[in-house]
């Protein structure tokens, strides 16, 4: 399922060059998120290899965080961190999709969401991508017993996570399909080449080449296929949209009645909700706190 032809409708969207300095600071939560399955919380990560396995979002008030994704979204929240590093995992029916923490002061003021990668050998795959243009804001680091993971940043600026789990970890429980109500149901990389960045994907992560949808004088827009799989797009950002970034589409039902939940709930509705060409609908808003984040909905 691909979700192009909206971004003539981006006129404009607030910066998240902060993302990146945020990005840096996710080691914390990487570690407490994984401390939540000793606690007894849902094992929050699926570990697929080359797939987006995690989410995160980072900002400046987790407790409205949790009331307004709780409504937008549908999600449950459970608390998972500890009195030192609060941190929380959003659930779809007890199984965590994906994080909540704060955004700490050094980190910037604007929230963001991360998306984290799940590969077999984080040094190798870190050593890959600077190789590739690539850079390394942490290190790889053990979460003893649990993982090992490094904050990177791609060729082209957009920040993402790497991971591997520890092999002793228990199995994770089944998680929703991709496409249930509360999942990612999206990956969209707003490149500042997206041939480029496309390529390099695809050398990193052994993702093949899906659907190509021509936008005209916008360019292509070139899906990927994970494990057989299309699970998102790159394409070149428009003159004025900032980034690079990544974009996660969270699966809801009903795109209006989404529309509705979120103004009621202080969030700013940016564009949509719009039909693309595959039949659903997406909607691009701001939550309040400031954290851009996407919908898609198979019906209006």
């Amino acid at each position: 399922m691909g979700f192009p032809g909206y971004l003539e409708l981006l006129d404009s969207i607030p910066s998240i060059d902060n993302s990146v300095q945020a990005v840096i600071y996710t080691s914390c939560a990487v570690q407490h998120t994984h401390k939540s399955v000793a606690k007894g919380a849902p094992t929050p990560m699926s570990t697929p290899k080359g797939k987006f396995s995690w989410y995160e979002l980072m900002t400046t008030d987790t407790e409205a965080a949790k009331a307004f994704y709780e409504s937008v979204v549908g999600w449950t929240t459970t608390d998972v961190g500890s009195p030192e590093m609060p941190y929380s995992s959003f659930n779809v029916k007890g199984v965590g999709i994906a994080g909540l923490m704060s955004l700490p002061k050094e980190a910037g003021p604007i929230p963001a969401w991360i998306g984290y990668i799940h590969v077999d050998d984080v040094d190798e795959y870190a050593a890959r991508l600077v190789e590739a243009g690539g850079t390394i804001h942490r290190p790889p680091t053990d979460v003893p017993g649990m993982l090992r993971f490094t904050v990177v940043i791609d060729a082209q600026g957009a920040p993402l996570v790497l991971f591997t789990a520890n092999p002793s970890m228990a199995s994770p429980p089944t998680r929703p399909a991709m496409g249930d109500p509360g999942t990612i149901a999206w990956h969209e990389l707003m490149a500042t080449d997206g041939a480029a960045a496309f390529d390099f994907y695809v050398k990193q992560f052994g993702w093949t080449e899906g659907p190509v949808h021509d936008m005209g004088p916008m360019g292509l827009y070139r899906m990927f296929d994970v494990d057989g799989k299309t699970e998102g797009g790159i394409m070149t950002r428009p003159p004025g949209v900032p980034g690079p970034f990544w974009n996660f589409y969270i699966q809801v039902e009903g795109a209006k009645e989404a529309v509705s939940r979120i103004e009621a709930g202080g969030g700013k509705v940016l564009n949509g909700p719009h039909q693309v060409p595959t039949g659903g609908w997406i909607v691009q808003a701001v939550d309040p706190q400031g954290a851009n984040f996407f919908l898609v909905s198979g019906t209006l």
